[in-house]
């Protein structure tokens, strides 16, 4: 526990260390032979393609997004016209409820005003009954006027009946429509609450889909610069590659960028992740193999430090170029000098204890100055 202490407070201070004279010896690197050239072309096309086709599957993922965000803004318009007509007919239903109420309201009022009185004459006529022709013919004087007025009454009781029988069939009619109202408020209000509901999932599909094609965009100006620094490269190895057949030598070393194949690279030994990157200041990660196995470059470089140094045992730091470096500790042996060219899969060591006692590798990789999480630049594991 003590010796990875140390370590982080040590790991830092390694680039300090050999900042001052790590790069004396990189120009006095040996050129590459025609053979490495051609090879290091071949990788370069074959990434140049691969990097073409991330560019083409991104622009493609990017084109069916951009018809989802189409087709969800049609339903998100949709949906808003849809609120509107609720909206509308809410308020229309709201204008029929209070009409209806009033009108309801009046009627009743209206009943109350002259229910007492069709009461009063209704049981009058009622207590005339079957037998009002002979209290009629009783009660009037004159016998010529018995049918008129036998008549008359049967009149006023049809009209009184007819009357009381009208208003209450308004006043439930009133009720019906005020309920049938009252129904449908309720089914607009759940059709008000499914429409926002379906408009609030639309806006979050519309933002996620736009911050997807935000990072999409991202990543396509991304894989255009790798592209283009990739293909500079490339052009710099033809160009070595035809000195080299004419008989000349190469007028500048050249080399591939390592950030072009992020996704793509080697890992450095085989074996299971014992530690990752990030977990207490840990800026590597370490990698369970058998001691002696043979740690390998991951990219071509040159060796800009190659000693013991304390923290870290046996260390190899290869830097690749544009500030990138990959470090190799806890090595039982070093195979390689400083100021050396090596190519990618090329032994730098072999596999030491680690602090803990059990043998592994402690792998860091630093991308403009600082360190990334290896596991986003290594070739995934099937």
């Amino acid at each position: 526990m003590a010796s990875r202490c140390f370590r982080r407070t040590t790991r830092n201070s390694v680039f300090a260390a050999f900042a001052a004279f790590a790069f004396i010896g990189l120009a006095s690197a040996q050129q590459p032979d025609r053979a490495q050239t051609e090879a290091m072309a071949r990788r370069a096309g074959e990434r140049l393609q691969a990097l073409q086709r991330e560019a083409d599957r991104l622009a493609s993922e990017e084109g069916t997004l951009l018809n989802d965000l189409r087709k969800l803004e049609v339903d998100r318009l949709l949906k808003a016209e849809e609120l509107k007509q609720v909206d509308a007919e809410a308020r229309r239903i709201e204008g029929d409820l209070a009409a209806t109420s009033r009108r309801a309201d009046a009627l009743q009022r209206s009943e109350a005003i002259e229910a007492p009185e069709l009461r009063a004459r209704l049981v009058e006529l009622y207590k005339l009954g079957q037998a009002r022709y002979v209290r009629l013919l009783l009660s009037t004087p004159d016998i010529r006027h018995i049918g008129q007025a036998s008549r008359m009454v049967a009149a006023l009781a049809s009209m009184d009946r007819e009357r009381v029988e009208s208003h209450q069939r308004t006043i439930g009619e009133l009720k019906a429509a005020r309920r049938a109202l009252e129904e449908r408020r309720r089914s607009l209000g759940s059709a008000r609450l499914a429409a926002e509901r379906a408009q609030g999932a639309l806006q979050r599909a519309v933002q996620a889909r736009t911050a997807l094609v935000r990072d999409i965009d991202a990543r396509r100006d991304l894989n255009a610069a790798l592209f283009g620094e990739l293909q500079a490269a490339q052009q710099k190895l033809q160009v070595a590659l035809r000195s080299l057949a004419s008989g000349a030598s190469p007028s500048e070393t050249t080399g591939l960028p390592l950030k072009p194949f992020r996704g793509d690279l080697d890992w450095p030994v085989s074996g299971a992740v014992r530690r990752r990157f990030g977990r207490a200041s840990f800026q590597g990660i370490e990698v369970a193999a058998a001691e002696g196995t043979d740690v390998r470059a991951i990219h071509d470089g040159i060796v800009a430090f190659a000693d013991n140094f304390s923290g870290f045992g046996n260390l190899v730091i290869l830097d690749h170029g544009s500030q990138t470096f990959s470090l190799y500790g806890d090595l039982l042996d070093i195979v390689v000098r400083k100021g050396a060219r090596v190519q990618r899969g090329q032994p730098v060591g072999a596999v030491g204890p680690t602090p803990g006692g059990a043998p592994g590798l402690y792998f860091e990789l630093r991308v403009d100055g600082g360190p990334v999480d290896p596991l986003q630049w290594l070739k995934t594991k099937p």
